[in-house]
């Protein structure tokens, strides 16, 4: 089921990544953290996905290590800003 809603809207996805992605970009260069954290982690599950749907196994996996990062970075940034 969940693959069919991903193939249902794979464009769209892929485009809001897209965006996501020059948005994230634009505050590393212009240096707005948290920002960028806040924009990549949903740009790496969106590619999650689409490794998931296409069976790409090393995309899928490589999103995952990122996702991870950006969670480890949002969640030290809630810790330290508290």
């Amino acid at each position: 089921m969940l693959e069919i809603l991903l193939s249902r809207h794979e464009r769209l996805l892929k485009n809001m990544a897209l965006m996501l992605g020059i948005a994230s970009t634009v505050a590393i260069v212009q240096n707005w953290y948290p920002l960028n954290l806040f924009l990549s982690l949903p740009f790496c599950v969106i590619w999650m996905a689409m490794g998931w749907l296409h069976g790409e196994r090393q995309l899928k996996w490589i999103n995952i290590l990122f996702a991870g990062f950006y969670v480890y970075g949002i969640g030290r940034y809630v810790l330290v800003s508290a």
